[in-house]
């Protein structure tokens, strides 16, 4: 079985023609699952290190790159690097996961499912507090807010105003000069886990599951001339 991408927008219904078009957008969804008793790249539930997060685009999770947000700005040597993500220190640990998702993207859920909550065999995390933004963060992010997870569970986001401004159209982060390719932008959304006791060293054991949920908007939808619809022989 081969595997193709569509490059845009994914519409979705039943009528596609007429007063009673019921077209929308269909959500998409990116995901990593993280099982801290992993640590080889390029295998399942890969959880990365210390200063590594991991990506999902590798299926199963490699090592990612965090680029420094461009603001649009493109540059002739393409994306650069930011900084690592903090080292591990005693009591303290940061892991996360990096997407790429469409630059104007619409963000409609993040969620944090913790099936175990991580140890380090002798220190179970007590708080694993999320922040999501579009580079590595250790305080709360530009595309949503999380409560700290105190217990195995599902902590989801909310938005502030600001918030979903950034959430309902997704900022020019990245730059694709991927050769052959029409310029475009990524959009990089990090989430961060902070994880905290007293004592802990790097985690040996836990999972959670870091879902991203967000649909790539097309402001034309709707339109025929520019976004044409329907099938065609």
């Amino acid at each position: 079985m081969g595997r193709s991408t569509f490059d845009g927008p994914i519409l979705s219904g039943d009528n596609r023609f007429g007063p009673q078009r019921d077209v929308g957008y269909a959500e998409l969804v990116q995901q990593a699952f993280i099982d801290f008793a992993v640590t080889t790249p390029q295998t399942l539930g890969y959880s990365g290190g210390s200063g590594v997060f991991v990506t999902s685009n590798g299926i199963p999770n490699g090592a990612a790159t965090i680029y420094t947000p461009q603001g649009g700005n493109y540059s002739s040597t393409g994306p650069t690097a930011a900084s690592a993500p903090t080292a591990d220190a005693t009591g303290t640990i940061y892991r996360g996961v990096v997407f790429l998702i469409p630059q104007g993207s619409n963000i409609t859920d993040v969620y944090v499912d913790v099936g175990a909550m991580p140890s380090d065999g002798t220190h179970t995390v007590t708080s694993i507090q999320p922040y999501i933004s579009n580079n590595f963060a250790t305080t709360t992010g530009v595309y949503g807010t999380m409560a700290a997870i105190t217990s195995a569970g599902r902590g989801t986001a909310t938005f502030t105003g600001t918030q979903l401004d950034y959430a309902n159209g997704t900022l020019q982060d990245v730059q694709n000069l991927q050769p052959g390719t029409q310029p475009s932008w990524f959009s990089q959304v990090v989430v961060t886990v902070k994880m905290t006791v007293a004592s802990l060293t790097a985690p040996t054991s836990g999972q959670m599951n870091i879902t991203l949920r967000y649909a790539q908007q097309d402001l034309n939808i709707g339109n025929g001339t520019t976004y044409p619809y329907g099938n065609f022989d």
